[in-house]
């Protein structure tokens, strides 16, 4: 295994709120890393019964979701292959299911490319109006347009959801554990 728990971003104790908000989201961001180095397609394509959810597949799920977050609602911009012409009228889960067939190398770099597209949306976003910074989307429910402090907020929400879900998989896929 390359990576281990010792070389995740360590959150700050005392920091101001924009380098609070992205340490943690680099620290959940290390952690799916963590917990899906070192394994091959058929270990990121194991499920752990009774979901069909995946090791692969949360990669990939959490590609999508920092670049929709990021790049669409925040930025209001066409969203990133693969993700632009992905059959989502066919398979509303595309990015889950799809993910079975790309290799570990393919996962990573697709993860790791959009991690980088997003933090450069969210420094695009700082420099602007800060935290404050209204997306250009607005809720689909109403209710008006999201601040980039409550889009932070809800990737550090999402991460730590699924990197609970990662502990679980990976446990059941090789026996690793930690938090």
């Amino acid at each position: 295994m390359g990576m281990s728990d010792a070389q995740r971003t360590d959150t700050p104790l005392r920091a101001d709120e924009v380098t609070t908000l992205r340490a943690f989201l680099d620290f959940h961001r290390d952690t799916l890393r963590w917990k899906t180095d070192g394994l091959d397609q058929a270990q990121l394509a194991t499920p752990l019964a009774p979901t069909t959810m995946t090791l692969g597949g949360l990669l990939k799920h959490l590609a999508f979701v920092e670049q929709n977050w990021t790049i669409q609602v925040l930025h209001g911009r066409p969203s990133l292959a693969p993700f632009d012409d992905a059959p989502w009228d066919e398979d509303h889960d595309w990015e889950w299911h799809s993910a079975a067939g790309d290799s570990p190398q393919e996962l990573r770099v697709l993860y790791d490319a959009m991690v980088a597209a997003s933090d450069h949306a969210i420094d695009e976003a700082l420099a602007r109006d800060g935290l404050d910074t209204l997306a250009a989307r607005e809720h689909r429910h109403g209710g008006g347009r999201f601040s980039l402090r409550w889009i932070l907020v809800h990737l550090i929400e999402e991460y730590a959801r699924h990197n609970g879900h990662a502990d679980l998989l990976r446990e059941a896929v090789d026996g690793l554990t930690g938090q």
